[in-house]
């Protein structure tokens, strides 16, 4: 992690002393004393320094190394490049500052009066103190390692010795009759040994650290009768510090065994053995296991040997990475994923209570024993190794609780429980830099948090951890970044949309306790929670995570070099963040006060110069402080849900804004066209060239005039739209290369929108319109040329007739379709071989429709139907039968004959079933349907809902 602290102070100042910005300073430099004059050199000076100390941690493999010399030179290092990227940021802030008087010089008499909040005298003294700092922290260094470890010291990762850790032919912690849960992945490996495909097949099991691979595969691979049928087998680790030539050696070994073979595996070089290899498995049929690939690159070199010679081989692959698994065939993919409730607590409790008749447990620890089963979150690794040291225990229930409330530091400091944390610190520990710190980050929201990807990805490009690459935007290479996570199995997708996008995600419990302390070691941030007790992170935490506060936080925590301040107890008093801003923490980069019961913003948030994302949703904030157009770094403003449409005079100057995110509730129900009140056009929106996501604008003459100058939008959401002003909006948009999704409101609901002109560069990922259609939208040179493109559409208060309805059949690849209000007819049919790609189907409010029929071969992926409002509607839709892929269907507000007709049977084939009469909102469970009560969603009409899951403008998941 302190590579990452260095690289990242390296490439500020990289940028601090590019020649563009050096020629803004050269004014500023050369009036000033030698200090100042000299601040460039120091800084480059500063950058020479750090890049050799991180080439030394990289070559001499630090991570490796236990040491507590080692260890605290490493936290000075990391406390001096923290010290020098906030230096960086008040120098930029300072070039950043002269550069806006000088634009506006015709205000003399304003900005004679400024003060600058920082004076680059200060800022000269202290880049002066941080180069002898770390010249000298160089060379001490070397003071004390040579007398330890001798002029050749080279503390080097013992990698091999942690593979032995966990390897299956070295853990004796489960018998077979131990193992649960793994049944149906057992006969799917199985099964793919014996299929009758004689072609060479690899088969993968994957899934993060700690949930058995390695233990299934080797239950199989133990079985005689399975090994039996191949000629030759072999088991091999391989890890990423092995090399190739190691691994084919090793497999050679593997397959002769005990033979009396005469050859010399050491001596022969890496073609040799790969000659020999192929030899060899040209002429049987052989079964290789590859325990523990880490990467694509060792995997297709391995590759090279394994001969297809149509006798049926097999090869299994385990690995933690889903990009390796992905060489493997759909069918020949086993992800292993956690136990359930009941598996989890049946494996503990053999563990737990091995000598107990039925290893029952003890009423007494029975509640205690749920929690620590609760905190292992499925990971069968952690619920042996607890289990097993709680065997030892006595069974009080003071002890075991105890245990329970220390169950973090028990597993960093028990020596019988390190196993588990070295087996999960191995996904850290080899993850590249740039990833490192955006998984860290992560752990700061809560245990069992939905981390929803936009936020995230707005919240990693605010703290800088995305570094521009190519023609890409910053927001598509978090999203990359954050799919890689998501394959290393470091975070586990909880939803995605239905064209497979990413929604939500978490982290596994016990990965989160770890990452959280590693975080705390390394000051990356810290948590703050009465509720389990305050948790310090060093002595200055760079950022803090407040998930429970009854009292002030200030006194508690030294937030002097604060970068990020997020709250997610939404009761905490104005009190306890009131001191953040600014006089402690005035290098924030993260504001986030969302769901806070406040009303008001202080004046002295304008001094937080390095200010980048800002989060009031959820909060009765009517408006912002002046001193907000002062923030020139901003980039994510977010109003959600708030009582602010307007914003102050002068708003215009913050040129780096990304996402202005604003919206007010209008009506809770959210049944009227206009629920929600948008924010209002103000002078020079239009200048903002970085805006990618605007979202709700009022539509008004001026700003519809002016709109298409905002090329890099991507997500649009005009409300307020006039039938005058449709033409106008449909050639500004025309000059939108990025535009993927878009949402047209129009001002009521005899407002016509007329959008035949509507022709766009881009196909659409996702389009909404709401209110009256003219007669040719669904004929426009839009939907003509990329309609069977889109993949989400909305359409409410449309009013459609027959023939408008038949031209969503052209839309073949949609995934998602919600109707709200749109049609008159009495009939709704959906005819055979069309939507053949949709998913999810909402239906809401369609008076007249009392038949729906489904044709067979219609919606054959559906996975998710919404009925809901339609009053004369009194049976199911008919062919419902053909539906065999649905899994959820909901009826809400529905007559009172329609529910007594829905209990006869009809939807067997479903495994979830919802209904409600008209007037109770709340869904119930139809009684012939299996299905778990904890599925239930929420309040049927909780905006936030939708907004999380389902996407704007349709209140169902």
């Amino acid at each position: 992690m302190v590579e990452v602290a260095i690289l990242f102070v390296i490439k500020k100042i990289g940028i601090a002393v590019a020649c563009e910005t050096l020629k803004l300073a050269k004014p500023l430099l050369g009036k000033n004393s030698e200090l100042q004059m000299a601040l460039p050199i120091n800084m480059k000076r500063i950058k020479d320094e750090f890049e050799i100390i991180n080439a030394f941690l990289k070559e001499n493999g630090m991570k490796g190394c236990n040491s507590e010399v080692i260890e605290t030179w490493i936290r000075q290092v990391r406390r001096l490049a923290y010290d020098m990227e906030d230096i960086v940021d008040e120098f930029m802030y300072f070039i950043s500052e002269h550069q806006q008087r000088e634009r506006w010089s015709s205000m003399k008499k304003i900005f004679k009066k400024h003060r600058s909040v920082f004076s680059l005298n200060e800022i000269a003294k202290k880049a002066d103190i941080i180069n002898k700092e770390v010249v000298e922290l160089s060379r001490r260094i070397g003071r004390w390692t040579q007398p330890m470890f001798g002029k050749n010291f080279i503390p080097s990762v013992n990698y091999d010795s942690e593979q032995q850790l966990y390897h299956p032919e070295h853990d004796h912690s489960i018998s077979d009759n131990e193992l649960v849960g793994i049944d149906k992945n057992r006969e799917i490996l199985i099964n793919s040994l014996h299929l009758g495909d004689s072609s060479l097949r690899i088969v993968a099991v994957w899934g993060m650290g700690g949930l058995g691979k390695s233990t299934l595969v080797n239950n199989v691979y133990k079985n005689e009768a399975l090994i039996s049928n191949f000629n030759c087998h072999a088991w091999v680790s391989v890890s990423q510090s092995c090399k190739i030539i190691d691994i084919w050696r090793n497999m050679l070994k593997e397959i002769f065994g005990n033979e009396n073979r005469v050859f010399d595996a050491a001596s022969m070089n890496s073609e040799e053995l790969r000659v020999e290899l192929m030899k060899i498995l040209d002429k049987k049929r052989y079964l290789i296991i590859l325990d523990d690939v880490w990467t694509t690159e060792v995997l297709f070199k391995i590759r090279e040997i394994l001969v297809d010679n149509g006798l049926g081989s097999r090869v299994i692959i385990t690995t933690r990475i889903e990009e390796v698994a992905s060489i493997a065939e759909d069918g020949c993919k086993i992800m292993v994923e956690p136990l359930d409730d009941h598996d989890a607590w049946l494996l503990f409790c053999r563990k737990a209570f091995p000598k107990n008749k039925n290893h029952i447990c003890p009423p007494e620890l029975l509640q205690c024993g749920k929690d620590i089963v609760e905190k292992c979150d499925g990971l069968p690794l952690a619920l042996v190794a607890i289990g097993s040291l709680l065997s030892l225990k006595r069974r009080s229930v003071k002890d075991w609780r105890m245990f329970y409330n220390q169950l973090i530091w028990e597993l960093h400091n028990n020596r019988n429980l390190n196993r588990v944390e070295k087996i999960l610190n191995l996904s850290y520990k080899y993850l590249p830099n740039y990833l490192t710190s955006c998984f860290l980050y992560c752990a700061m929201f809560p245990e069992d948090y939905l981390i929803h990807r936009k936020r995230l990805i707005r919240l990693w490009i605010a703290e800088g951890f995305i570094e521009q690459k190519g023609g890409c935007s910053l927001e598509d290479l978090a999203e990359v970044y954050l799919i890689e996570l998501v394959q290393r199995s470091m975070l586990q997708v909880v939803a995605r949309n239905s064209f497979d996008r990413i929604q939500c995600l978490c982290m596994h419990d016990i990965v989160r306790e770890l990452a959280i302390f590693q975080s705390q070691k390394e000051n990356f941030y810290a948590t703050y929670d009465e509720t389990h007790g305050v948790v310090h992170a060093g002595l200055g935490p760079r950022r803090l995570s407040v998930l429970q506060c009854n009292n002030g936080v200030q006194s508690k925590i030294d937030s002097s070099r604060l970068r990020t301040f997020i709250a997610f107890d939404t009761g905490i008093a104005s009190c306890s963040w009131y001191p953040f801003i600014p006089s402690e923490s005035k290098y924030l980069s993260v504001l986030d006060l969302s769901g806070l019961p406040i009303e008001t913003i202080p004046k002295s948030v304008g001094e937080l110069f390095n200010l980048r994302f800002l989060s009031l949703n959820d909060t009765n904030v009517k408006e912002l402080p002046k001193s907000i157009t002062k923030l020139h770094n901003l980039q994510t403003l977010s109003l959600e849900r708030t009582q602010l449409l307007k914003f102050p005079k002068g708003f215009s100057k913050l040129k780096k804004l990304r996402h202005l995110l604003a919206w007010k509730l209008l009506d809770a129900t959210y049944r009227s066209l206009n629920n929600w009140g948008s924010m209002e056009p103000f002078e020079g929106l239009w200048d903002f060239k970085e805006l990618q996501s605007l979202n709700e604008i009022r539509a008004t003459k001026v700003f519809v005039a002016r709109l298409g100058h905002l090329s890099q939008l991507r997500s649009l959401s005009i409300t307020n739209v006039r039938s005058i002003l449709c033409s106008q909006l449909c050639h500004a948009l025309s000059k939108m290369h990025q535009l993927l999704r878009l949402h047209i409101r129009s001002s009521n609901k005899d407002e016509v929108l007329s959008l035949e002109d509507l022709a766009l560069q881009n196909p659409l990922e996702k389009l909404d319109l709401v209110g009256q259609l003219s007669e040719g939208t669904l004929k426009s040179p839009f939907f003509s040329a990329h309609g069977s493109q889109l993949l989400q559409m909305e359409l409410a208060w449309c009013q459609f007739v027959d023939s408008h309805v038949a031209h969503l059949s052209k839309l073949s690849n949609l995934t998602e379709l919600r109707l709200t209000n749109v049609y008159t007819g009495q009939r709704l049919t959906f005819h055979g071989k069309l939507f053949q790609k949709l998913k999810k189907v909402v239906l809401r409010d369609l008076p007249q429709v009392n038949q729906i029929i489904v044709q067979e071969g219609a919606l054959v992926s559906l996975e998710y139907l919404h009925i809901d409002g339609l009053k004369e509607l009194w049976d199911v839709p008919t062919g419902i039968k053909y539906l065999s892929s649905v899994r959820e269907v909901y009826f809400t507000r529905m007559h009172s004959e329609f529910v007594r007709k829905l209990q006869t049977g009809k939807l067997s084939h479903i495994p979830k079933v919802y209904w409600s009469t008209e007037g109770n909102y709340k869904p119930n469970r139809v009684s012939s349907v299996e299905t778990e009560a904890s599925n239930l969603p929420g309040a049927i009409s909780s905006k936030p809902e939708w907004r999380i899951l389902g996407g704007a403008g349709w209140v169902f998941i």
